[in-house]
């Protein structure tokens, strides 16, 4: 059986993006893509006429006509499709248990205001144990130049912390052949904050941005071996991860963050620099859960 890319298809302009991106991308890497429209019936306390067999028909129109569009376009598409009876979130996240990846549809304000997150979008890539790509809907254009542009990942931590994260950056730049930009961002420990000495002390014994081009280093030369045919340029700055990521993605066909998988009281959690590419990047964003 092929491995599977899941797409959660509700009929908007969005999804139907998100269906055109995983298209893409599924025959780049020999993928089969399974489209999900999640409708469970939910009679209204209101007074308003419901049809529930026209509801349960629109249902199976929206997965036939993007199936038809996709199938248009790429006609060697591997594809299926389902309507669950479910709430869309726990629908994806079973649906998504055993793929590769998860893609949503995510609508935007411009390039100003950013992504508008939706609850379910935040639910989905919290918990979500895939990674999960988050597409707006102009980056569903087909045609040549539809996903042009390097592939950015963002890499902190060490070389087994970030290993599912340039795994997937770099299995995704060579499907592409698009070269791979690796960002690390770095702050200073607050010590340095009150003691100017401390930095000139650091810089004596090699300095602090060397240590983290280093490690930048360390975590990629596995991957650099794996993936000969990948152009990687290397990008290490001082500054929130957030928006050192959001300046090197400026004109990327794709970011890739992390999401560390935590157990907390509070529920799970998407993170503070995925939660600032998501709502902010100019192209779509990968975020891939990593321990």
């Amino acid at each position: 059986m092929k491995r599977t890319l899941v797409v959660g298809v509700d009929g908007s302009p969005e999804s139907r993006a998100a269906a055109e991106w995983a298209a893409r991308e599924a025959v780049r890497r020999d993928l089969h893509v399974h489209l999900i429209h999640a409708w469970l019936w939910q009679p209204l306390a209101l007074p308003v006429v419901q049809d529930r067999d026209a509801e349960a028909r629109r249902a199976q129109e929206i997965l036939q006509e993007t199936e038809a569009e996709l199938l248009h376009r790429h006609p060697q598409l591997s594809l299926s499709t389902d309507v669950v009876a479910d709430l869309p979130v726990p629908a994806l996240l079973r649906a998504a248990k055993d793929a590769q990846m998860l893609v949503l549809g995510t609508r935007g304000h411009g390039a100003l205001a950013g992504f508008l997150l939706g609850s379910s979008g935040q639910q989905l890539i919290a918990a979500a144990e895939c990674p999960v790509v988050s597409i707006r809907a102009r980056h569903g254009m087909a045609g040549p130049g539809a996903d042009e542009g390097e592939v950015v990942v963002g890499q902190q931590g060490g070389v087994e912390e970030s290993a599912d994260v340039l795994r997937f950056a770099f299995e995704t730049a060579a499907a592409r052949t698009a070269p791979l930009r690796a960002v690390r961002a770095w702050s200073l420990p607050p010590v340095y904050g009150y003691s100017p000495g401390s930095l000139w002390i650091a810089d004596q014994v090699g300095g602090l941005e060397p240590f983290e081009k280093a490690a930048l280093e360390q975590a990629l030369e596995p991957w650099r071996t794996k993936y000969p045919e990948v152009d990687v340029v290397t990008h290490v700055e001082l500054g929130s991860a957030g928006h050192v990521l959001l300046s090197a993605a400026s004109d990327a066909g794709l970011l890739v963050v992390g999401r560390q998988i935590r157990e907390s009281a509070l529920g799970a959690r998407i993170g503070s620099v995925a939660h600032a590419v998501l709502h902010h990047s100019a192209c779509p964003v990968a975020v891939v859960p990593h321990h």
